[in-house]
């Protein structure tokens, strides 16, 4: 199946992943502009009243780049929505996305078919991320026009599942949109996501090492610094399993080999203290050498992908 239209702007077939605290507009514009979707969590706009404003901000400053740049419009942008019970502002939110008519929306932690329904109605398409088969079924079920498949090794919540398993078992029912998400870091990884089947790149990791992540400058340096060895796999946090850099798991004075399983029914995805202090980081990161623009990282990610491809050729 082919991928939906607004997709034929994108230079190189990658979502940039919403990252709770770090995505701001700075980061989805310039991702944008660099023809990658830039994205961002709508709870990273803190008060709800802020959401407006960065959609303006996003709405606005893309517009001009594309009358400026006739030859290379920007990619579409997309927000996050946090769909689990514990989010209250998920009915505004998805109000002021619709005002905007937010091209995508990448929908988490559950599924709803009356936010699907919302979007389709503002001519906007939604994706899902999920863990495993079964969670898959039902978002497709529910009216998600594509999936984000997040498998072992992708920073922050992420699954346990091989990435070519994945793939594979969703292709064998799934024609539509998939996204693979899970340690992709350079552009051989995002041609390896296509060969495997699917259509685009989820990365999230390799852009908190940028200038314009709100990022605190140890945090992108801890990326720079760190490898796929330094990646603790824990639900302690929000009661989700997720992966966390070990270096801010030990600063905040707790043993990472001996963390205590946390209760899943005492979910939090909207408190930030805990994102504030422990940080979340995919297995990809031995692959981020420095702190560099996003426009710069995104080029040596086409450069990569292309170089792949002809030596496929």
């Amino acid at each position: 199946m082919a991928l939906p239209p607004l997709f034929d702007r994108l230079r190189l077939p990658v979502i940039g992943s919403p990252l709770f605290i770090i995505s701001v507009p700075e980061l989805v514009i310039a991702q944008c502009k660099a023809g990658i979707v830039g994205s961002f969590p709508a709870l990273n706009a803190r008060p709800d009243t802020r959401l407006d404003e960065w959609l303006h901000q996003v709405t606005e400053e893309l517009a001009a780049w594309d009358r400026a740049n006739p030859d290379t419009p920007a990619a579409p942008f997309a927000v996050n929505q946090i769909v689990h019970r514990s989010n209250p502002r998920l009915e505004h939110d998805v109000a002021v996305c619709a005002k905007w008519k937010v091209p995508i929306v990448i929908t988490s932690l559950g599924a709803r078919p009356e936010l699907n329904e919302a979007v389709h109605g503002w001519g906007g398409i939604t994706l899902h991320d999920v863990i495993d088969n079964r969670f898959a079924h039902k978002a497709v079920e529910k009216g998600a026009d594509g999936l984000i498949l997040v498998a072992a090794g992708a920073g922050g919540h992420a699954g346990r599942l091989n990435p070519f398993a994945f793939v594979e078992e969703v292709r064998e029912w799934f024609d539509g949109p998939v996204v693979l998400s899970g340690a992709i870091a350079t552009g051989r990884a995002v041609l390896a996501a296509q060969v495997a089947g699917a259509d685009l790149a989820y990365i999230g990791s390799p852009f908190i090492a940028t200038e314009e992540a709100n990022a605190l400058p140890a945090y992108k340096q801890a990326i720079v610094d760190g490898t796929a060895e330094d990646i603790v796999y824990s639900n302690l946090f929000t009661g989700v399993h997720g992966n966390y850099l070990r270096s801010s798991i030990v600063n905040a004075g707790l043993d990472p080999d001996n963390l205590p399983v946390s209760d899943p029914s005492a979910m939090n995805f909207g408190g930030a203290k805990a994102w504030k202090d422990i940080w979340g980081s995919g297995q990809g990161i031995g692959a981020v050498h420095d702190i560099q623009p996003a426009a710069v990282r995104i080029e040596r990610l086409k450069a990569e992908y292309a170089a792949a491809k002809a030596a496929l050729a």
